[in-house]
């Protein structure tokens, strides 16, 4: 199994991207907002990959997080859900809203990503409950990445390069909330850093 990928971003498109790994360009499925928080073309990235197997393709997806690609080896272990299911509910929804979502059982907001009915929430609710065990212990420790992430997003949409926000990002040590993590960063890209 390819479990990490490590070499020069070639190409970004909204689903995918492609890896340049010692002259072979590796096509890579991924959330959209994993593929948003890239870098640039012709900088080096490394990448956690889960590689699906079937009779006539093989197909490789690509996370930012070991916890994101556990969450989707989890969602595609739910009847009824592919791999291309289980990237839209990550792509519509952070891990850590996921998991919200499972641990309030809103059927309604899952239904919400394209793919997904209302039956199969309610299935990837209860088969997800089993499968995430403590879910408490877990929001805990994904509140920092996901207000890691929001900032993320935030300075993205008011176009900083992933290199500037990474670089923005580096280093902060106060509360885990979303605002005051883009406060930080928003200084920072003010100033020197």
């Amino acid at each position: 199994m390819i479990a990490q990928v490590t070499g020069r971003l070639t190409a970004k498109s909204a689903t995918a991207c492609v890896i340049d790994v010692g002259g072979l360009g590796l096509r890579v499925a991924m959330a959209t907002g994993a593929l948003a928080r890239l870098p640039v073309i012709g900088d080096e990235v490394t990448v956690f990959t889960h590689l699906q197997v079937r009779e006539d393709d093989l197909s490789l997806y690509g996370f930012e997080s070991l916890d994101e690609r556990e969450l989707f080896e989890k969602l595609i272990a739910v009847s009824g859900v592919g791999p291309k299911v289980a990237l839209a509910v990550l792509s519509a929804l952070s891990p850590a809203a996921l998991k919200e979502a499972v641990l309030r059982e809103d059927d309604a907001l899952i239904a919400t990503v394209p793919g997904i009915g209302k039956k199969t929430a309610q299935r990837l609710i209860i088969e997800l409950k089993d499968r995430l065990g403590d879910l408490t212990s877990d929001m805990r420790q994904a509140s920092s990445g996901s207000a890691s992430a929001e900032a993320s997003d935030a300075l993205a949409a008011m176009g900083f390069s992933a290199a500037e926000i990474a670089a923005a990002l580096k280093g902060y040590d106060g509360p885990g909330d979303a605002p005051a993590l883009l406060r930080y960063a928003l200084r920072r890209l003010g100033g020197s850093m």
